[in-house]
């Protein structure tokens, strides 16, 4: 060859952050550093004689030589992924991708237990922020994912439903002891915001009814469930929570329910996987497991409100 192929690790750093427009997400999705994504970047620019990003403020801009280089770079992961899987076959590990605060909060315990019950069944488990839950099995090296979304997946995916996403307020003891809760209370509380739409205090609110007497303004906004649910625990405010999640805290009481009705967010996780991925057998079983898992769970005794039609 007349000139070498750059090195795969700073391809594989530019097809990140050009997907993802930002060397921060494509530090996460890559298990690496932000300063090793922008090295890797200037070792292609240095390849390439030219620049691939220019930085807006906050935003990244691809420039017109990234645009030009990103299909084929991207293609050619896919073609490389497609390759291996056809040599690794049934091996022992399923990789799977999954929401930092499911993680946490409920998966990794199950799979620990389904590593215990099932010798043989290893699950690599990779915990990502994601702003919106998301797997890409063309160019992400996951056989299978766990994902917040409505259901609406590719044709070509099974899908396994594990369990609604139910919201409701969590707080420290400690505050739930203080005085009685009602609407007039709950509006001279700080509100933590685990999402920065706070999207998910305006869902809980609207259906109780309580849109015009509680505001959303102001409130440390954070950017998972998790990190919500850790400042309410601190006695920092009250954060919106997910009722699965928050049940072994509640019943250890280190979380409280300062206002026990649980809202349908009109969300479910889900378990997908491509039909054409090796391991069917065990994704099947591995499904079956994590099913039987979350309809065990003892939750609190809350109301819950019917599905929004």
């Amino acid at each position: 060859m007349s000139r070498q192929l750059p090195p795969l690790y700073a391809l594989r750093a530019f097809e990140a952050a050009a997907r993802l427009c930002s060397f921060t997400r494509a530090a996460e999705t890559l298990s690496i550093t932000q300063s090793a994504v922008s090295r890797h970047v200037r070792t292609l620019e240095t390849h390439f004689g030219c620049r691939l990003f220019i930085r807006q403020g906050r935003q990244l801009r691809l420039t017109e030589a990234a645009r030009t280089l990103l299909p084929g770079v991207r293609d050619g992961f896919a073609a490389l992924e497609r390759a291996c899987g056809t040599l690794r076959g049934e091996d022992e590990v399923l990789r799977m991708k999954a929401p930092s605060t499911l993680t946490m909060r409920w998966l990794l315990a199950r799979l620990s237990r389904f590593r215990h019950l099932q010798p043989g069944n290893e699950v690599q488990l990779t915990s990502a922020w994601m702003e919106v839950d998301h797997v890409d099995f063309n160019h992400e090296p996951f056989d299978c994912a766990v994902l917040l979304s409505d259901g609406q997946f590719p044709a070509d995916w099974e899908v396994r439903r594990l369990f609604a996403e139910l919201l409701i307020p969590v707080c420290a003891p400690h505050v739930l002891a203080e005085a009685p809760w009602d609407a007039g209370r709950l509006a001279q509380t700080e509100l933590l915001h685990p999402t920065p739409d706070r999207r998910d205090w305006r869902n809980w609110l609207a259906r109780m009814g309580l849109s015009e007497r509680v505001s959303i303004k102001g409130g440390q906004v954070f950017d998972t469930l998790e990190l919500g649910m850790i400042a309410a625990a601190r006695g920092y405010g009250v954060s919106m929570g997910d009722l699965l999640m928050v049940a072994e805290d509640v019943a250890a009481a280190r979380l409280s329910l300062p206002w026990p009705t649980a809202v349908p967010s009109g969300l479910d996780y889900y378990l997908v996987w491509p039909r054409t991925r090796p391991g069917g057998e065990r994704l099947h079983r591995l499904s079956a497991f994590l099913q039987q898992e979350a309809l065990a769970m003892v939750l609190p005794e809350v109301e819950v409100l019917p599905v929004d039609a």
